[in-house]
């Protein structure tokens, strides 16, 4: 099986979120879940100094249910969302 790359959108619950903590706490959950590798995070301007997340890692095929991940990252009382936006086959 390949690996697929996964861009996975974090809404905080409000501008006050302390990112950095939330980004760790959202890696620990990610990797814990069968993720091989984080690629990148980056922070996506909303509105009004509102920030997403943008985590972007690599998974193994197999693990197609990426829907357990968002329920996972969901639960942390900082969040209002968390959905997978892109999902790519990695060449190479």
């Amino acid at each position: 099986m390949a690996d697929v790359i996964v861009k996975l959108k974090i809404m905080p619950t409000g501008t006050e979120v302390d990112l950095s903590a939330l980004q760790k706490n959202i890696e620990v959950k990610i990797k814990k879940f069968g993720a091989k590798l984080i690629h990148s995070v980056s922070q996506e301007p909303i509105a009004f100094g509102l920030k997403a997340l943008i985590i972007v890692f690599l998974i193994d095929e197999k693990i197609s249910n990426l829907e357990q991940l968002e329920t996972a990252i969901k639960t942390d009382k900082n969040i209002v969302s968390a959905e997978v936006i892109d999902v790519r086959r990695a060449i190479g």
